[in-house]
């Protein structure tokens, strides 16, 4: 995700602003926010002192500020040491499936999906993947979404998914939400079955959540899962933990590892075959350390930016002594989450530089502890713990998780694209931290949050 220091003259998005003439339409719907630092989420060098033009939605116009001229009734909006850059997106997610602590079917209705979606975006995610467990009316949910009917988020999604008997995911779903299939007939008929629902991508869960399972998902299964897929022109993604299930997955022509590999490093074998293939990989670092950090209590747990991701319910047990005390006593979970956590780190900086194509995801919203909106912010914090630089984990949450999602009308900042932008106080391509000093979020070209405290 690096390159060159861009220049004005050599950036399209400028050449097409001057020749498209904007002072000609009529504006009085357009925005214009003047002298704020661009970053684009392509990965060049932010551009200081800019103007960005919003009108329908769309980014009309993009600039130095000498360079952008400000159409008459154009509202203007000064953001002076501020960086704007475009809003995260999520590929890997969940809705409907939690609420407070509560984890269970019941929580999969509309207004608790939206309240989910409304949460992302007040964080600056503007666009999440729900990657399996959705119920049937997650169909109606994502039209919504895409049209603007349903506020908060714009929804993707995977369709239910397809676990194990006995195995992963080991989650309370209803009926409605999970395949289980037993042979690979059944397992290419439930693929036909959710490719009529015409989902994004599918999911599978193959591994047995570190031994604790009875089962995990045989070879066969996935393989003609996969093999269906491809052949109705459906992606599939895979919940993965062991590097030996990743080999065989990518061998298999598995599209997306879900998450990361935490059991051992990734040798230059699995780097290659992924770069062969194509395979995106999606690390979900936060994953590991929630298990165990919210009952340690670190200092940016106190700051009004975390607390004010908490549903009271969550909060709750956060301030319960009783509970921290009973994950903290559990020292063999703590530490193994650690040494998964390290490894993980390890391997995306390894696959990351190896050149494998990764996305961005931390499983928000699969139980309370991962937690829509905030949960984002700390794996961006971890990619850099990672060794990778503030730009490049941007890159990442941006026009690489648009990419991995196919969507070519958001996840970097030029002309006709989507208007979906997140402003921020300081410069985050410096200090990763500063995306949290949320200043506003637009989405579809119109403000939709208010600050958040830092």
């Amino acid at each position: 995700m690096q390159g060159d220091a861009p220049t004005f003259r050599s950036m399209p998005w400028i050449l097409a602003a001057g020749l498209l003439g904007f002072s000609a339409f009529a504006m009085a719907d357009a925005v214009a926010l003047r002298h704020v630092r661009v970053i684009d989420g392509q990965g060049g060098a932010p551009v200081e002192s800019a103007t960005l033009l919003i009108q329908d939605g769309r980014i009309a116009a993009l600039g130095s500020d000498a360079g952008v001229s400000i159409p008459k009734g154009a509202r203007e909006i000064d953001l002076s040491g501020k960086s704007v850059l475009p809003g995260l997106i999520s590929n890997h997610s969940h809705v409907g499936l939690t609420d407070g602590v509560v984890v269970g079917p019941q929580n999969y209705t509309r207004a608790n999906v939206e309240r989910q979606l409304k949460q992302w975006q007040r964080f600056g995610v503007t666009t999440v993947t729900s990657l399996g467990m959705n119920a049937p009316a997650f169909l109606s949910m994502r039209e919504a979404a895409h049209e603007g009917r349903m506020r908060g988020a714009d929804l993707f999604g995977a369709d239910r998914g397809f676990g194990v008997e006995q195995g992963a995911p080991p989650v309370k779903v209803g009926a409605d939400q999970l395949y289980r299939p037993r042979t690979v007939e059944q397992a290419r008929a439930f693929v036909r079955d959710s490719a009529r629902r015409k989902p994004d991508v599918l999911k599978i869960w193959v591994d047995d959540f570190n031994h604790t399972l009875a089962a995990k998902m045989k070879p066969e299964i996935y393989t003609a899962i996969i093999d269906e897929a491809h052949r109705l022109g459906l992606r599939v993604a895979a919940h993965v933990y062991y590097l030996d299930d990743a080999r065989k997955l990518v061998d298999a022509g598995v599209d997306i590892l879900a998450h990361g590999i935490r059991d051992r490093d990734v040798d230059a074998a699995l780097i290659q075959a992924m770069k062969a293939n194509g395979t995106w990989y999606i690390a979900t670092l936060d994953l590991d350390e929630a298990f165990y950090i919210y009952a340690q209590q670190p200092e940016w747990m106190r700051s009004a930016f975390f607390r004010e991701s908490l549903q009271p319910a969550l909060s709750a047990q956060f301030d319960d002594a009783g509970w921290r005390q009973k994950i903290l006593a559990d020292t063999n979970m703590i530490e193994h989450e650690r040494a998964s956590l390290a490894t993980n780190q390890r391997n995306l900086k390894a696959l990351f530089d190896g050149g494998v194509k990764i996305g961005f995801g931390t499983d928000s919203g699969a139980n309370p502890l991962r937690i829509p909106g905030f949960a984002e912010h700390r794996e961006l914090q971890l990619m850099v713990a990672a060794g990778l630089t503030p730009m490049q984990a941007i890159g990442i949450a941006t026009s690489q998780a648009a990419a991995l999602l196919g969507l070519d009308d958001r996840g970097v900042l030029a002309v006709g694209k989507r208007a979906d932008l997140l402003v921020v106080d300081g410069d985050p391509s410096k200090r990763i931290e500063d995306l949290q000093r949320i200043d506003s979020v637009w989405q579809r070209g119109a403000q939709v949050a208010v600050p958040i405290a830092p």
